[in-house]
């Protein structure tokens, strides 16, 4: 069963307060949602550093250092992009850990190589990183719906693993 978007929210605030860390997200197709939802938990001025909405690739590469190389080659929704976009949300912020997402919710812009639904994720803190490739299914506030759920799942995973405090956690 899949956890409502709130308490995962809920979760990652406490792991993250719990250590005195901060989070920053840098969001494409989602728009800012991500960072949304996590500002509705309250409290969450203790564990939000800020959220970057790159929606453009201009914005991309000004505000997050996305090499434009990258952008040319590898395109806006890539796992190469996703991981400079999480290093850059890192070191434009004072953020612990980071999430990035870029993808095709349509219902246009999709390709074959990339069809519509197509999202990559990347979370990242200082020494970690993982990305992942997602193919969600549906109308776009499904895929947005589904990328905002996914990233708050795997920036929850990475803060379990990385900042582990008892077994019971």
């Amino acid at each position: 069963m899949e956890m409502p978007l709130k308490k995962l929210a809920q979760q990652l605030g406490e792991r993250l307060g719990a250590r005195g860390m901060l989070v920053a997200t840098a969001e494409s197709c989602t728009g800012g949602w991500v960072a949304k939802v996590i500002t509705d938990i309250a409290g969450s001025s203790l564990w939000f550093d800020r959220g970057f909405v790159t929606y453009s690739n201009q914005a991309k590469q000004e505000m997050l250092g996305v090499s434009g190389e990258i952008l040319a080659t590898e395109g806006a929704v890539s796992e190469a992009t996703v991981v400079e976009m999480a290093r850059g949300a890192l070191r434009n912020s004072q953020a612990s850990v980071a999430v990035s997402l870029s993808g095709i919710a349509g219902p246009g812009g999709g390709s074959p190589e990339k069809p519509v639904g197509t999202v990559w994720i990347a979370v990242a803190s200082a020494g970690q990183m993982a990305a992942k490739r997602y193919q969600f299914d549906g109308d776009r506030d499904a895929v947005r719906a589904a990328t905002l759920h996914s990233a708050l799942e795997m920036l929850l995973d990475l803060v379990r693993r990385k900042f582990i405090v008892n077994q019971d956690e």
